[in-house]
């Protein structure tokens, strides 16, 4: 099995998570991401999450941490992630380098590792990212990650997180743009019972879909929203948020949206 790291729940009878997704920090703090101040937006979320009245065990943060590839958009990032009361882990998505992702964002609390043994749950964190395009895909090495970890998880429920959506969720402009190979990640999760629930970001919005007995979920942007259902860009005026989620130890997993409004 892959080395792990491992977190003590505060709870030894659930598992607190946070994900937090697509902030798009720019390197210019002076710049806007369709008119929005990404930076500002990503402070409103963080400060909601401090404000939890159960703080996470741990924060997921799924992708498009920056905007464009950006040393000081990485730095200005890590300063609003170091707020977290909670170990964070960062995963890139189709607008981020990772190798810039790995040299600037693992220390102070923030790490690039992705397999993490919580409670009675492990944590499995995929990597979609392919240069040269918006849409993810999983090669076989990541593949073969997922067989490992999955191989040595023992008693543990799983819950799986990547960037991009593994199925369609009815908006063509952004399903084109999804997993290239679902297939090939459904032929590995069909065949493991211990797998409870997938999560992603890319899409902007909340959705929700079960599968097999699994729980799909997709999470709202900390900065701009996607309006669902369309054929083109589009966007919708909700304010930004992030998924709230519980993680208990007979498998079952409580999911919960948070909008986070402006002021």
């Amino acid at each position: 099995m892959p080395d792990k790291t491992v977190i003590l729940p505060r709870d030894p009878e659930r598992v607190h998570l946070v994900q937090l997704t697509d902030p798009h920090i720019l390197g210019d703090a002076e710049a806007r991401f369709d008119g929005v101040d990404t930076d500002a937006t990503l402070g409103v979320v963080v400060t909601a999450v401090n404000a939890l009245e159960c703080p996470p065990d741990a924060v997921l943060m799924t992708g498009d941490l920056v905007h464009e590839p950006d040393p000081g958009a990485y730095d200005r990032l890590a300063q609003q992630l170091r707020r977290l009361r909670a170990p964070v882990f960062c995963l890139a998505g189709n607008h981020d380098d990772p190798a810039m992702i790995h040299a600037r964002l693992n220390r102070d609390g923030i790490s690039t590792r992705r397999l993490i043994a919580i409670g009675g749950w492990l944590l499995i964190l995929l990597d979609t990212w392919q240069p040269g395009t918006h849409a993810g895909r999983l090669p076989p090495a990541e593949l073969q990650f997922l067989g490992d970890s999955l191989a040595g998880a023992g008693q543990a429920r799983v819950l799986i997180a990547l960037h991009h959506p593994p199925v369609n969720i009815g908006s063509p402009w952004m399903d084109a743009m999804g997993l290239e190979n679902p297939q090939d990640l459904f032929a590995v999760l069909d065949a493991c019972p211990a797998v409870r629930g997938i999560i992603w970001g890319h899409i902007h919005q909340e959705f929700h879909l079960r599968r097999r007995g699994k729980e799909l979920y997709g999470t709202p942007s900390t900065c701009v929203q996607f309006r669902p259902g369309t054929d083109h860009y589009a966007r919708d005026e909700l304010p930004p948020g992030f998924r709230d989620l519980v993680l208990h130890t007979d498998g079952v997993i409580e999911s919960r949206v948070q909008r986070c409004p402006l002021q």
